[in-house]
């Protein structure tokens, strides 16, 4: 081995620089000398072309994945990875990558198909089903899904949009058969949209199909046409009588309320009537009870003043005829019997007024007045 001294101030040598002499003497070796210079064209063209070839590769080396993408990158035609979003490198002329659109939503019809025109043509192949209660209905849906996993989508399942739709058509069969009619053209429908779609993923995650369901749409649930006419007939029917019980319950929430509120309001007048009749008895009752007390007192002057307050609430309704004590002594007194024989129209008899709580009396005649009169 032969000794180089080295200045340890001197330039360190650079390992890159080390490493491209080494590989070129090694393609030396390969290539003996004037070799490739026959091969490859000289000069300016020679450039050009190795120019091209460098832009080619790096082209084949790059590549770009969408937002909306998932990069799959196959090598000799295997999935090998999948990328994100974002610029990424490849093996030029080994591996491919295929960018599935995984934020689309993607859409399956059953039962009718859409032509370019946007016109809808029915498939009675596919429409046509059985309900729980025996009878046939014409159900036409969409199937709208994402892509789950863009490698089971793109290698596990050769006709992912078919598979789908067969899928869908089973499911919505096997749905409808456990329902009646009735609940597939009313209520129903939001149940049946439901269990077709837990359904239809189950079988997709089954065959690995990296699908995700997102909606199942019923777009139109009609009898078939030969009996159309007879189901429209009950459904119009149905439509009457819950009209019907509809009227019906307005009216009754109508007439309660207020039958209600005038048993209340009757109620609440006898109550007031029942208070009103009970303070004015007691009213009635201590004024009785304060007149008792003064009348016990002074018994003379409290008879003396009732007599009076008596007689001055009967003496203006009546006739009355006023003879002096000496004078009625030569008068021969005069009782008219044919008069007091009838009770129900006793002439010159008229009636006091009525107080409240007091009954009716006939005021006395001018006969009992003239024999009161000799009273001092």
């Amino acid at each position: 081995m032969v000794w180089d001294p080295k200045d340890p101030w001197g330039k360190k040598s650079d390992p890159l620089e080390e490493a491209f002499k080494q590989a070129q003497s090694q393609f030396k070796d390969i290539f003996p000398p004037g070799g490739l210079k026959n091969l490859l064209p000289s000069g300016g063209i020679m450039n050009l072309v190795i120019a091209a070839a460098l832009i080619f590769l790096v082209w084949q080396s790059v590549f770009i994945v969408a937002p909306d993408e998932e990069g799959v990158v196959k090598r000799f035609g295997v999935p090998v990875r999948a990328v994100e979003p974002g610029p990424h490198f490849k093996i030029p002329l080994v591996e491919t990558v295929l960018q599935p659109k995984v934020a689309k939503l993607y859409r399956v019809e059953v039962g009718f198909r859409t032509n370019q025109q946007g016109r809808q043509q029915a498939v009675p192949q596919e429409a046509l089903m059985l309900t729980g209660d025996m009878n046939i209905l014409a159900i036409e849906f969409i199937v709208q899904y994402k892509i789950k996993e863009a490698r089971d989508f793109l290698f596990n399942v050769a006709d992912i949009h078919e598979t789908i739709g067969k899928a869908a058509e089973a499911s919505m069969r096997e749905v409808v058969g456990k329902s009646k009619i009735d609940e597939a053209l009313t209520t129903g429908k939001a149940v049946i949209q439901q269990d077709t779609m837990t359904l239809l993923q189950t079988i997709l995650d089954q065959y690995q199909s990296g699908v995700q369901i997102a909606a199942v749409q019923l777009q139109d649930v009609d009898p078939p046409e030969a009996v159309a006419a007879a189901f429209k007939d009950v459904t119009n029917a149905k439509e009457d009588r819950e009209k019907l019980i509809n009227q019906a319950q307005g009216y009754r929430n109508d007439i309660i309320p207020r039958a209600k509120g005038e048993a209340a309001e009757l109620v609440n007048r006898a109550r007031g009537f029942a208070q009103a009749r009970v303070n004015r008895a007691q009213g009635e009752t201590n004024r009785f009870l304060a007149t008792l007390k003064e009348y016990n007192q002074a018994k003379d002057v409290i008879s003396k003043r009732i007599y009076i307050e008596t007689l001055e609430e009967i003496l203006p309704n009546m006739e009355k005829i006023i003879i002096d004590g000496k004078g009625g002594e030569r008068i021969l007194p005069y009782l008219p019997l044919d008069r007091l024989s009838k009770p129900a129209s006793v002439a010159g008899a008229k009636s006091v007024p009525q107080q409240e709580g007091e009954e009716l009396r006939p005021e006395p005649s001018p006969t009992t007045l003239k024999s009161r009169g000799s009273r001092p």
